[in-house]
């Protein structure tokens, strides 16, 4: 019997910064396998990087597709990508980050998309930082994704041209 979390449906945006061309089909087959159709995505040349795309998807399917299709794309590891699971009644949202430097990075979300810290890894946090409050600061933004989304920023912003393409929300501690 399938339980009703796996048959609800979610949905999300897919952002691939940026894709060798090469590499290019192999991340729509990826895909395809995942969501359980063809996909075809709109590509784009990467201005920071010559000779990359980019291209952004909205997509629809079961709930865990996000964290499926991350898994498929973390193996090329020349990809820098994220991907959005929205939050359903039965489900929490999610976001994926993943560099080349850096690898994957996941944080759960809720409706507005804002990244959600358990209390267990505030509680990581502060047992962490060991009373020093620069390193409890460090030790948050490091729980927040910061690196990944300070690394993705440059890419995010290059992107801001294309009216089909919006930003998700920005993680970080001041």
């Amino acid at each position: 019997m399938t339980s009703i979390a796996a048959r609800a449906q979610a949905s999300g945006v897919l952002f691939v910064h940026s894709c060798p061309k090469a590499l290019a089909p192999h991340v729509e087959w990826a895909l395809a396998r995942e969501i359980g159709s063809v996909v075809k995505l709109d590509w784009l040349p990467q201005p920071l990087l010559p000779g990359a795309l980019r291209a952004e998807a909205e997509w629809r399917g079961p709930v865990g597709t996000a964290a499926e299709v991350a898994s498929s794309l973390f193996g090329w590891q020349q990809l820098r990508f994220e991907i959005s699971e929205d939050q359903t009644s039965l489900s929490d949202g999610g976001r994926w980050m993943h560099t080349p430097a850096l690898g994957i990075f996941h944080m759960r979300t809720d409706s507005a998309g804002n990244g959600v810290l358990s209390e267990n890894s505030v509680r990581a946090a502060i047992v962490g930082a060991e009373g020093d409050a620069d390193r409890l600061a460090r030790e948050l933004r490091l729980a927040l994704g910061e690196a990944w989304d300070e690394e993705l920023e440059p890419f995010r912003c290059a992107e801001e041209g294309d009216a089909t393409i919006f930003e998700l929300p920005r993680l970080g501690v001041g």
